[in-house]
């Protein structure tokens, strides 16, 4: 069965940097569509990038210039490099994979892939 992994979680100042790493098991990754949602209680979640089988990316606004997505084909690993982060980025994260989709696969269409992670806590203190 396919195993969506992530790592990477953990509590940073604004203005600081993280690095969250998704390893994938029984999928491959850079064949379909991939990409990272996050999640705040009580609020809806937030389809943040993706990254499509040809390896063009997308980026929810709110992030765009600040997060990076990026695949290691080697290691079988999706990673999103998370960089001059805010308070508002506090949140749990999700990993996401399509088990179909290979191009435009936006941010926002994250939420709907079928595969998902369990999730790695992100806080970011003011």
């Amino acid at each position: 069965a396919v195993q969506l992994v992530e790592s990477g979680g953990g509590s940073v100042q604004a203005g600081g940097s993280l690095r969250l790493s998704c390893a994938a098991s029984e999928y491959t990754v850079s064949r379909y569509c991939m990409g990272w949602y996050r999640q705040v209680p009580g609020k809806e979640r937030e389809g943040v990038a993706s990254i499509d089988g040809y390896g063009s990316t997308s980026y929810a606004d709110s992030v765009k210039g600040r997060f990076t997505i990026s695949e290691d084909t080697a290691k079988n690993t999706l990673y999103l490099e998370m960089n001059t982060l805010k308070p508002e980025d506090t949140a749990m994260y999700y990993c996401a994979a399509s088990g179909a989709m290979r191009s435009a696969c936006q941010a926002t269409r994250v939420l709907a892939f079928g595969y998902r992670g369990q999730g790695t806590q992100v806080t970011v203190s003011s």
